[in-house]
């Protein structure tokens, strides 16, 4: 099926470059500039760009790294906390005196 009219990109094209960029570099986070680029093409219009997504998420090589996975929920963690120690508060931290 022609996923990309502009670029004449089909699913097949698709799941191909995910695969190979997978076996290429296990760790890496495939995006829809990378497929264009391993495609040696690059986005016109964007109007694909809803079923170029769905296209590119049915492939099952396109997980997040292991490594990556949680990496979200640790900037959240860091962000709520917002970098300082516990106690950051001079009431929090014992009197001066």
């Amino acid at each position: 099926m022609i996923v990309c009219h502009c670029t004449q990109i089909s699913d097949h094209d698709i799941r191909m470059a995910i695969d190979w960029m997978r076996r290429a570099d296990p760790e890496t986070i495939i995006t829809p500039g990378k497929v264009y680029h391993a495609l040696g093409k690059s986005a016109d219009c964007g109007g694909c760009m809803p079923l170029f997504l769905d296209t590119m998420r049915t492939s099952s090589k396109l997980e997040v790294p292991a490594q990556l996975a949680n990496l979200r929920a640790d900037l959240i963690r860091e962000k709520n906390n917002e970098g300082r120690r516990q106690g950051h508060r001079l009431s929090e931290q014992g009197s001066a005196a």
